[in-house]
Parts: C-alpha cells; structure tokens; sequence
C-alpha cells in the first residue's frame, strides 16, 4: 500500500476579472489572507484621506477666488481692497491652524496602568470558568480610578486592547484603539476627536465658520453687482458667484454642528454621552459629569481665558479621571486598600478615595 503525505486542504479564492473577463482561481493560505487584510487596511487608509483632501482643494480655490479674482481684479477702491486682504488673511491663518491642529494631533490613548500585565493577560486568556475570569479583572482594576459602568453595571472592559477602559473612554473601530474621553470619528479630519483635540475641533468649526460668513459678508454686495448688470461679466464673475454660494452653504452646516457641540461642552458631554448616558453605580446619569457652565467651559478650554481661542492644549486633566457632578461618585468602590491613582497632577476636588465594598460584576465589552 502507498502512504501518501497529509497536507493541510486549502481553499479556493475564486474570482472574475473585470479587465480580462475570464476565471481566476489561487489557494488562499494563512500568509495570503494577512496579504489581503494588509492591502484592504492600506486601501482604507488611503481613502480615508478623500474628505480632507475636498476641503484641502475647496480652501485653496476659495483664497484665490477671494484674493484674486475679487480683491485683485474686481474692488477698485484701494482702502477696502487692503482691509479685506487683511480680514480675509487673519480669519485663513486660524481656520488653516485650527484644522491642521485636529487632523494632526493624535488622540490620547489610556496609560499602560490600565493594560492588563502579561500574567494577568495570559491567565485570563487560559481560564475558562466566568467567575475567575471576573476575579483577575476585579484584582487588576483595583488601584483604577473607574467609576463608570456598562448597561448591565459591569467594569467595561476592552477585549481588543486587553485594557479596562478610564472613565469616558471608547474604543474605535475605525483607528482600532481605544481613545481617552473619545467624542467621535470625524471623516472630515481624518481622526477620533477625543481628549486630547477636542478643544481644537472646535476651534475649527468657529474659525471656519467666521470664515465663510466673512466671505459671504464681503462677497454680497459684488454678486448683487454681477446680477443686476453693474459689472461686466467677466471671468471673476463665475468665481464670486460661486463663492458666496459656497460660504453661505458651509455657514449654515457649520451653525448647526457648532451650535450642537457647544450645548454639549455646556452639559459637559460627548457626543457618545448624549446618544448613550453614562451608567454609574446608581444608574443611568446624563448629568453625571455636569459641574455648571462655568466649569465645563474651564474643563476643555482651561482655566485662563486668554488662551481659550488659540490652537494650543490647555484642556484640564489627564483624560483619564474627570470631576463628577455627585460627590459620593468620587469614592471609588474598586480601592479598597485605599491606595490613589497617582499618574498626572490631581487636584483635591478630584482625590478618588475607598469607601466601604461593594461587590461588582464584571463583563466583557468588544
């Protein structure tokens, strides 16, 4: 009898060409599947950069459509043509800093702390029985300031990032990592708006937005002009034309979403808190981190406000504990040998201490 030589069955990746019309067939092995996967995330990657690279291509023809074919070409009176160029060139400078500040800054990410140690990580991964599993969790989270909870009133627990989330943290799936006080992914920017941009954000909108109603401002009275024949037509026409048809279209998106966001910074949320309410021990609580106007302004632009409308971080806090709306929220349940988180400068008011136990339940969160 003949031994033939076992060898592991492979599929068939079996496709059509587009291009040639014909059949196409390849075993599609372990190596050829991480090929694939690495060309799809490069893929993704790249067209994720498309919603910037519009607004990129609409700044730039909006400044020469202003500067030039309206300030250059159309104004003739040598005063208002210097005071828009000026205008005009402060409002750019801070909207192009704004933006370039929320696409570039890369959004905070918990501290190691929170990371399960390879111990941990290894024998959680190896246990099979539930409530062990809750044991090593409860043990690693014991000296973290969490106070939040899932739905159910479990320690939110990241499985991807083998980490226990801070308070106020998601993960993300579109940058597969998990970001501090995280408020959305913006196509627009190209990135999670979290912690550590989120003042910047929101710079850009109010930058943007005086910046088109700027434009629309000063454009008006030359479009009327072009429209009723007090001009000859021309090649700036078509360019004032659009251009106020553009800034007053961005203007009002831009009201809109501005005005949204600042009702949330005055409640203190995110985006993700005013679609879902952080749960705390008691429950459900929309309102859990609401500390009044005054101290929510202070909790993302900072405390001196001369520095409020410029693109430098000056947020309070590590992004990984926040102040809560409820002093009995402060006393952390998990610490009960009473020892403090200490990474970061703290503040009395936000001194997390042990009070009593509580027994917690812990789940797993994707």
């Amino acid at each position: 009898m003949w031994l033939r030589e076992a060898r592991p069955r492979q599929r068939l990746r079996v496709g059509f060409s587009a291009v040639t019309g014909f059949c196409w067939g390849r075993p599609v092995g372990r190596l050829g599947k991480m090929a694939i996967s690495r060309g799809l995330w490069c893929c993704q990657r790249v067209l994720a950069w498309i919603p910037v690279l519009i607004i990129t291509l609409v700044v730039l023809w909006s400044y020469y459509a202003y500067v030039f074919e309206l300030c250059v070409f159309t104004v003739q009176n040598g005063l208002e043509k210097a005071a828009y160029l000026v205008v005009f060139h402060l409002f750019f400078v801070m909207f192009v800093w704004t933006y370039c500040k929320a696409i570039f800054t890369e959004p905070s990410q918990p501290s190691r702390k929170f990371q399960l140690s390879r111990a941990d990580k290894e024998r959680y991964e190896r246990e099979e029985r539930p409530e062990v599993q809750k044991q090593i969790l409860l043990d690693a989270a014991k000296k973290l300031p969490v106070y939040t909870r899932t739905a159910a009133g479990a320690i939110r627990y990241c499985d991807r990032c083998h980490l226990i989330k801070p308070d106020r943290c998601h993960h993300c799936s579109i940058c597969d990592t998990c970001v501090l006080k995280m408020d959305h992914h913006c196509p627009w920017v190209n990135n999670c708006i979290g912690f550590s941009n989120y003042k910047f954000f929101l710079l850009f909108l109010g930058y943007s937005m005086l910046y088109c109603l700027f434009v629309a401002a000063t454009v008006l009275r030359y479009f009327i002009m072009f429209w009723t024949g007090g001009l000859s037509d021309g090649r700036a026409k078509f360019h004032v034309l659009f251009l106020l048809f553009v800034a007053v279209m961005f203007f009002l998106s831009l009201m809109f979403l501005l005005s949204y966001h600042c009702w949330l910074v005055s409640l203190n949320r995110s985006t993700l808190e005013a679609f879902s309410a952080p749960v705390f021990q008691h429950g459900p609580d929309k309102n859990g981190f609401n500390l009044g106007v005054s101290k929510n302004l202070k909790q993302v632009f900072g405390p001196k406000k001369k520095y409020w409308l410029l693109p430098i971080f000056t947020s309070v806090g590590d992004g990984h504990s926040f102040p809560m709306k409820s002093q009995s929220e402060s006393h952390n349940p998990l610490l009960s040998n009473e020892e403090h988180w200490d990474e970061g400068e703290s503040d009395v008011e936000y001194t997390a201490t042990a009070s009593g136990t509580t027994s917690v339940t812990v789940e797993m969160e994707s």
